[in-house]
């Protein structure tokens, strides 16, 4: 009926190219003594450009601390009570600017990169004129909190 001298062994399936390619496969076939060829491809499988530029070696003599712009502590103070004069969050306000709460905070805090389109929607909803002209004088930004009515009886 049956043959007991057949030997029936079962292999694994050969290994995939991709897959002899990995770390692990290298590794097994050093164990395992056979002979392993590993070639690195310049800049392979990265976004990298390692190209200098001519503009190197002018940003390395750059010595000047190059900073942002900020909100002065005055501005916010003056978007901070006028968002409060009308009761509201500062995400109800952000929401009425189209804005982020977190940008509103942090214009609010002076933490903020000014805008001009942005100052000019938080002016136009408080309805208080910042007059952000930006004066050089000392690094420091010109405001004036008065509301925009009284501004206009001035004739400003």
């Amino acid at each position: 009926m049956s043959d007991w001298e057949t030997v029936t062994i079962i292999r694994k399936k050969p290994q995939k190219a991709s897959a002899m390619k990995t770390e692990q496969a290298i590794n097994r076939a050093r164990r395992e003594g056979i002979p392993v060829e590993t070639q690195q491809k310049w800049g392979g499988g990265q976004n990298k450009q390692h190209v200098t530029t001519k503009n190197t070696a002018k940003l390395d003599r750059e010595t000047e601390e190059l900073k942002h712009d900020h909100i002065p502590l005055s501005l916010g103070k003056i978007i901070q009570q006028g968002r409060q004069s009308k009761g509201w969050s500062q995400k109800d306000f952000a929401t009425r600017c189209n804005e982020k709460p977190q940008v509103v905070n942090d214009y609010e805090a002076g933490r903020g990169i000014p805008n001009q389109a942005i100052l000019s929607k938080m002016e136009r909803i408080l309805g208080v004129s910042m007059m952000m002209s930006k004066v050089k004088r000392k690094g420091s930004w010109q405001t004036t909190g008065a509301p925009r009515e009284k501004l206009m009886s001035l004739g400003a």
